[in-house]
C-alpha cells in the first residue's frame, strides 16, 4: 500500500458546543500519511477550535477523533504528544531563563535517553538552524527566533505528525521565508496540519486546503482552485469588510 494512501488522522461528525454558540458543527475530515494540510478561513470560522479538539486542548461536545485508528477524544495533550504527535499552539512555549541547547534537550530528553538525546539535539539545531544562538537564552530572542525554537522543541521529540497553529503570525517577511522552508523541511519526515489564516503563507507551503466557514468545511481543494473561488473571495473580503 502507498503510504500516502493510509488515513492517519479523522474526524467524525466533530461538533463543539459552547453554551448556545456552534464553533464547530459536525465536521468529517481526514488526513493521509506525510500530507502537509492547512486549515484556513477568516477569524471566527472555527479552525483553531478545530485545532483544539485534535490536540486535546478541547473535548468536542459531540464526534470522534482518531489518530491511527485511536480515538482520542478525551485525552489530555500529553496523552496525544506520548502518540508520536507534536503539538505548536500560538503562544510558545518555552523555557525563558534556559538557553536554546537546553530547551531542545529537555524536549528530546522526555521522550529518549541521553545518548539519542544529543544526537538529536545537534540533528535538530542543525535543521532549524539555530546554530549561530544555540548559547543564548530564550528571553534574548526576537519573536521569530522564538518561534523557531519551539519548533526545534517540537520535532526534537521525532513525532510523525505535527500539528502547528499559526506557525508564522507576528513575523518579519524574512522570518516568515525562512518559516516557509522550516516546515517543507519538518514534512520530509512527518504528516502536518497547519492552522493559518495567512493566504499568501499558505500558498507556499500547502498542496492542499481546508477552508472553515461558521464552524463547517466549506471547500477542501488544492490552493489555486481555493483561491480562485468566488464563495472563499467572498467569505474573506466580507469578513473583512462588517
Amino acid at each position: 500500500m502507498n503510504s500516502r494512501s493510509e488515513i492517519v488522522v479523522e474526524t467524525r461528525g466533530l461538533s463543539m458546543h459552547f453554551g448556545g454558540v456552534v464553533a464547530v458543527d459536525q465536521v468529517d475530515f481526514s488526513l493521509h500519511e506525510k500530507e502537509l494540510r492547512c486549515l484556513i478561513g477568516p477569524n471566527g470560522a472555527g479552525k483553531s477550535t478545530f485545532f483544539k479538539c485534535l490536540t486535546g486542548q478541547l473535548k468536542p461536545t459531540y464526534g470522534d477523533v482518531v489518530i491511527r485508528d485511536l480515538n482520542v477524544n478525551r485525552a489530555h495533550s500529553h496523552e496525544i504528544a506520548g502518540l508520536g504527535v507534536g503539538i505548536k499552539t500560538q503562544v510558545p512555549n518555552v523555557f525563558e531563563g534556559l538557553t536554546v541547547h537546553e530547551n531542545i534537550w529537555l524536549s528530546a530528553r522526555r521522550w529518549h535517553d541521553a545518548k539519542r538525546a544529543r544526537s538529536l539535539v545537534e540533528d535538530t539545531i542543525e535543521r532549524v538552524r539555530l546554530g549561530d544562538i544555540r548559547r543564548h537564552t530564550v528571553n534574548e530572542l526576537s519573536h521569530g527566533q522564538r518561534q523557531w525554537v519551539e519548533l526545534g522543541m517540537v520535532i526534537a521529540a521525532e513525532p510523525w505528525l505535527v500539528l502547528l497553529d499559526e506557525p508564522a503570525a507576528g513575523m518579519t517577511h524574512d522570518e516568515v521565508q525562512l518559516t516557509v522552508e522550516l516546515i517543507k523541511e519538518i514534512n520530509r519526515t512527518a504528516t502536518l496540519i497547519v492552522v493559518e489564516h495567512d493566504m499568501q503563507f499558505v500558498r507556499q507551503i500547502a498542496e492542499m486546503v481546508t477552508v472553515f466557514h461558521r464552524g463547517q468545511i466549506l471547500i477542501e481543494d488544492t490552493m489555486d482552485v481555493v483561491s480562485a473561488d468566488r464563495t472563499v473571495r467572498d467569505v474573506y473580503l466580507g469578513h473583512k469588510h462588517q
